[in-house]
C-alpha cells in the first residue's frame, strides 16, 4: 500500500514516514513545496498524481495560529482552498483521503469533551480555516475520514514539548497557562492509528467506516501540567528542568484567541476501528526521554 502524505517537514509526516518503516507491506511518500504547494492549485493534482497513491494523508497546514490573525487570506488559502483542492485530486484519482484537522475548531465553553456531533464556533482564523477545510474535503470525496487532533508533539519539528525543554536549559522557572486543558497527543501514537486505519480501509466492509472522527491522546490536562509532566521525565533522564508557575491565559496575552476546554472524545472512532491513543504520559515520557537522549541538547 502507497500512502502518500502532503507536506514533507511536519510532525505528523515526519512520524508516518518513521512508523510505516516497520511495516513490510506499506511505503509512505511525502510530498510539498515547491512540487506540491497548498496556496497554488495547479501544483495539486500533477503533484499527487506522480506519487501514485492508494491513499492520501492531507496532513500539510498553515499553522501559524496567532500569525493567522494578521494573514486570513493565506491562511484559507492553504487550510480550505488548498485541502479542498488535495480532496478533489484523491476524488478524481479514485482513492480515499484521511485529513488532519484540529480541536481548534471549538470554542472552549463546553464541560466535559467535545464529541464529533458538537457544534464547532472556531475563536481564531486558524480555527475557522481548519473547519473550511474539513467542509471542502467533505464536499470533494466522499470517501474520506477527517480526524480531528490537538495538542500535538514529537520528537520533530517546533512543539510545546521541545519548547518546554529548550526553555528549561535557561530557565529557573517557566510560566506556563494553567486555563487551558486538553489532550496531548503524539504524532507517534497518531501515526500509528493512521497507519492502522488505512489498512481496515482497504477492506470492502469498511465502506460505511468514512466520515469525521477525533483522535487524540488519552486522558485531560492543563497545559502546566502538561509541562510539569515533560520537565519531570527530563529531570530524571538527566536533562534540562526548571519550576512551573501557574500563570492564566489573560496574563499570556496573544493575538488568536484559545479555547479554555479543547477536549476531544475519540469513543466513536474507538467503537468503528478499535483503536485509542495511549494515555498522555506515557506517551510524553516516552518522546522526552528519546529528546534528551539524544537531541535535546543540539536542536530544540
Amino acid at each position: 500500500m502507497r500512502i502518500v502524505v502532503t507536506g514533507c517537514g511536519g510532525q505528523l509526516a515526519l512520524s508516518l514516514v518513521e512508523r510505516a518503516r516497520e511495516l513490510p507491506d506499506v511505503e509512505v511518500v511525502t510530498t510539498g513545496r515547491p512540487h506540491l504547494d497548498l496556496a497554488e492549485r495547479a501544483t495539486i493534482l500533477p503533484a499527487i498524481e506522480r506519487c501514485r497513491p492508494d491513499l492520501v494523508v492531507s496532513a500539510a497546514a498553515y499553522t501559524a495560529v496567532d500569525q493567522a490573525e494578521g494573514e486570513p487570506e493565506t491562511a484559507f488559502a492553504v487550510n480550505a482552498s488548498g485541502a479542498g483542492a488535495v480532496a478533489e485530486a484523491t476524488a478524481r484519482l479514485g482513492v480515499p483521503i484521511i485529513h488532519i484537522s484540529t480541536d481548534y475548531v471549538f470554542d472552549g465553553t463546553k464541560q466535559g469533551s467535545y464529541a464529533e456531533a458538537d457544534t464547532p464556533a472556531p475563536l481564531s482564523v486558524y480555527g475557522a480555516s481548519k473547519l473550511a477545510g474539513e467542509r471542502a474535503v467533505a464536499a470533494a470525496n466522499p470517501r474520506h475520514l477527517i480526524l480531528r487532533t490537538g495538542w500535538l508533539y514529537s520528537p520533530f519539528g517546533k512543539n510545546f514539548v521541545k519548547t518546554i525543554l529548550r526553555l528549561a536549559e535557561e530557565r529557573e522557572e517557566i510560566a506556563v497557562v494553567a486555563d487551558q486543558w486538553g489532550n496531548p497527543s503524539s504524532a507517534i501514537d497518531l501515526a500509528d492509528g493512521i497507519l492502522d486505519i488505512s489498512a481496515q480501509l482497504k477492506r470492502p466492509d469498511m465502506d460505511a467506516a468514512f466520515g469525521l472522527y477525533h483522535l487524540a491522546g488519552t486522558g485531560l490536562t492543563c497545559r502546566a501540567d502538561f509541562a510539569r509532566h515533560a520537565l519531570s521525565v527530563s529531570r530524571a533522564e538527566g536533562g534540562p528542568f526548571a519550576q512551573v508557575r501557574d500563570i492564566t491565559t489573560g496574563a499570556f496575552p496573544a493575538p488568536a484567541r484559545r479555547p479554555a476546554n479543547s477536549s476531544l472524545s475519540s469513543a466513536k472512532l474507538a467503537q468503528a476501528f478499535g483503536r485509542a491513543m495511549p494515555v498522555w504520559e506515557h506517551s510524553v515520557e516516552c518522546a522526552v526521554k528519546r529528546l534528551v537522549r539524544s537531541t535535546f541538547n543540539q536542536t530544540l
